[in-house]
C-alpha cells in the first residue's frame, strides 16, 4: 500500500523553464480533505431536493436565524466548508502540477480548462439542476464557473513568481470587503462586469429583439459566485502548495500553526465586529453577530457570515479549520480515510454525477408518492410552491440518509474512475 504522504524529495517549485523531475504520487492528505469537502457538499444540494423547510411558501432560508431551527442552520453551515477548501485546494493542485510542466504549458492547460469548465457550468450542470436546457427564464453561473474563469485569469498570473501571486491572492482575501456596498456606477464600470466580479446579481445579456415575426425574448444572466474573493482563494492555495516541499514533520508543524492562526485571526476579528464581514446590507440576519436570546443561537449569529460573495470573515472561518485538517491528516489515513480520498482524487466526476443523481433520485421518489413530480422540469430555485402536496419533502432524519445513500451509491464509480485515472497517461483525462 503507498504511504500516506510521498515526499517531492527532487522535485523542485515551478520555474520559468520545463520541470524535470519526476513527478511524485499523489498527496493522501489533499485528497483527504478535498473528498470530506466533496461529500458535505452533496448534503447541501440533497437539503435543496428533499428538505421540508425548503418547500413552504415562502421557503425557510436555513441561514436566517429568525426563520430557521438550529439542526437546519448547522446543516447548511457546515456545507460553507466545501467551496472554499475546494478552490483553495485546486490552487495548491495548480502548483503541484507545475512541478512538470513550464510555464506556458501550465498557463494553456489552465486556459483551457478553466474555458471547458465554464462550457459545462452552462450546459451539463444547468441540465442536470433543471431537467431542461431552456435559457429563458434564468440563466446563470455557479461554482464550476467560479473556478472556471478564475483559472482562465490564473493562466496569465501563472507567469508572475509565486510570491507575488501569493501576496495578491491574500490581498484579494482580505481587503475585497472594502468594495462592499459599491456599484457600478460608483466604479464606472458596466454592471454585468460588476457582478461577475464582485456583487452577486443579475444583468441583461441581450434582448428583447425583434426580427418581423420572430420575437426573441431577454436574456439575462445571474451569479452568486463572484470572480475577485474566488480569485484570491486560488491564488493564496497557489502559494499554499509551497509548504509540500517541507519535509513531512516540518510541513505537519507548518500546517497547524498556520491553520490556528487563520482561526484565531477569525475570532478576533468577528468578535470585535471590527472588520471582514459586510453590515448587514440587505439581509438583517447577516453582518455584525450579536448576543441572542440564547447562548446556542448567540454562537450560530457568531458564525453566520457572509458567503455571497465570501467575505473575509466567512473565507478565515472555513480555510483555518481546513487547513488544520490537512496537518491533521499527515499520518496514517487507514480504512475510513480511504474511502473519502476516493472521491478527492476525482472530484469533478463526483460532481457531474451527484447534481443529476439526486435531481433524478427527487423526481423517481415524488412519483412513487404523488404520481408526478414538480421538479419534473424545474431547479430548486425555479419550483412553483403555491400547488405543491402538503407534505412535499422530507424532515432533516431522511434527509440525511439520502445522502448518506447518495454518497454510498456513487462510491464504485468514483473508485472505478479514480482507478481509470491512475492507470492512463491519456491527456484528456486531465480535463475530467
Amino acid at each position: 500500500m503507498r504511504p500516506s504522504i510521498v515526499e517531492p524529495a527532487v522535485a523542485s517549485p515551478p520555474s520559468g523553464g520545463l520541470i524535470l523531475s519526476p513527478s511524485p504520487a499523489r498527496i493522501d492528505s489533499i485528497d483527504l480533505v478535498r473528498g470530506l469537502a466533496m461529500v458535505l457538499m452533496a448534503l447541501d444540494h440533497v437539503r435543496d431536493y428533499f428538505s421540508r423547510d425548503f418547500f413552504t411558501n415562502p421557503p425557510i432560508d436555513p441561514s436566517n436565524l429568525t426563520q430557521a431551527s438550529p439542526a437546519l442552520f448547522l446543516t447548511r453551515w457546515v456545507t460553507h466548508f466545501c467551496a472554499p477548501t475546494f478552490v483553495f485546494l485546486a490552487g495548491t493542485g495548480i502548483f503541484l502540477h507545475g512541478r512538470h510542466r513550464s510555464r506556458r504549458a501550465l498557463s494553456w492547460f489552465l486556459l483551457t480548462r478553466g474555458l471547458w469548465l465554464v462550457l459545462v457550468e452552462i450546459t451539463l450542470v444547468r441540465l442536470s439542476w433543471n431537467f431542461n436546457l431552456h435559457y429563458g427564464r434564468e440563466f446563470g453561473g455557479g461554482v464550476l464557473w467560479a473556478i472556471g474563469w478564475s483559472m482562465v485569469l490564473f493562466s496569465l498570473l501563472i507567469f508572475l513568481p509565486t510570491s507575488t501571486i501569493t501576496v495578491l491572492g491574500v490581498a484579494l482575501i482580505a481587503f475585497h470587503n472594502l468594495l462592499d456596498g459599491k456599484h457600478a456606477p460608483d466604479l464606472h464600470l458596466p454592471h454585468g462586469l460588476w457582478v461577475i466580479l464582485h456583487e452577486p446579481g443579475q444583468f441583461r445579456v441581450f434582448g428583447p429583439l425583434d426580427f418581423a415575426s420572430l420575437h426573441v425574448p431577454e436574456l439575462r444572466f445571474g451569479t452568486a459566485y463572484c470572480l475577485l474573493p474566488w480569485l484570491g482563494v486560488l491564488s493564496a492555495g497557489y502559494g499554499f502548495g509551497a509548504l509540500y516541499f517541507l519535509d513531512s514533520a516540518t510541513r505537519r508543524r507548518q500546517l497547524f500553526g498556520l491553520g490556528v492562526a487563520v482561526t484565531l485571526l477569525f475570532i478576533a476579528l468577528r468578535y470585535g465586529n471590527l472588520y471582514g464581514d459586510p453590515p448587514q446590507l440587505n439581509k438583517g440576519w447577516l453582518g455584525p453577530w450579536s448576543r441572542q436570546s440564547t447562548p446556542v443561537l448567540t454562537v450560530l449569529s457568531f458564525i453566520n457570515c457572509q458567503k455571497y460573495p465570501p467575505s473575509l470573515l466567512f473565507l478565515l472561518m472555513t480555510l483555518g479549520p481546513a487547513i488544520i485538517a490537512l496537518a491533521w491528516c499527515e499520518r496514517p489515513i487507514g480504512l475510513l480515510g480511504r474511502f473519502f480520498v476516493i472521491y478527492g482524487r476525482v472530484p469533478f466526476f463526483y460532481y457531474i454525477l451527484h447534481i443529476p443523481l439526486i435531481h433524478g433520485l427527487a423526481v423517481a421518489i415524488d412519483y412513487a408518492r404523488f404520481g408526478y413530480s414538480p421538479y419534473r422540469a424545474e431547479a430548486p430555485w425555479t419550483l412553483p410552491r403555491n400547488n405543491l402536496p402538503s407534505d412535499y419533502g422530507f424532515p432533516l432524519p431522511v434527509v440525511y440518509l439520502i445522502w448518506l445513500a447518495v454518497v454510498l451509491f456513487l462510491f464504485p464509480f468514483c473508485r472505478w474512475f479514480a482507478r481509470l485515472k491512475e492507470r492512463s497517461r491519456s491527456k484528456w483525462l486531465s480535463y475530467l
